[in-house]
């Protein structure tokens, strides 16, 4: 499903920043594990002051969403609204007719060439 604009501009714009492209790409792979803040921090060698506002701009933004477990706050990916965004880009790409460019597709860069 294709969503609005406004929410694709707010998750872009969410990421178009270094740390919390790096906060995201950590955070990806972890899946609703997920990760305690303080390990982020630790990774990214971020200050946690400094952490905590790149993942409030990336909770408002609707990418990550947090739980508590004990003392810690673990953050975690929105699978289902990282993947709304991935298909309201694609499907922008190839118009929503192309099916060489759906979602579990797209083997290259390549491919994304061909939607021009």
């Amino acid at each position: 499903m294709v969503q609005k604009s406004n929410v694709t501009v707010t998750q872009l714009s969410a990421l178009a920043q270094e740390t919390r492209l790096e906060v995201f790409r950590l955070l990806a792979p972890k899946g609703s594990e997920g990760m305690p803040a303080g390990h982020i921090a630790q990774t990214l060698d971020v200050a946690p002051n400094t952490l905590s506002s790149h993942l409030g701009v990336l909770q408002r933004a609707g990418l990550i969403s947090q739980r508590r477990e004990g003392r810690n706050i673990i953050y975690f990916i929105l699978h289902d609204s990282v993947r709304g965004l991935v298909e309201t880009l694609v499907d922008d790409c190839c118009l929503g007719e192309d099916d060489d460019c759906l979602p579990g597709q797209v083997e290259s860069s390549e491919t994304l060439q061909d939607c021009a």
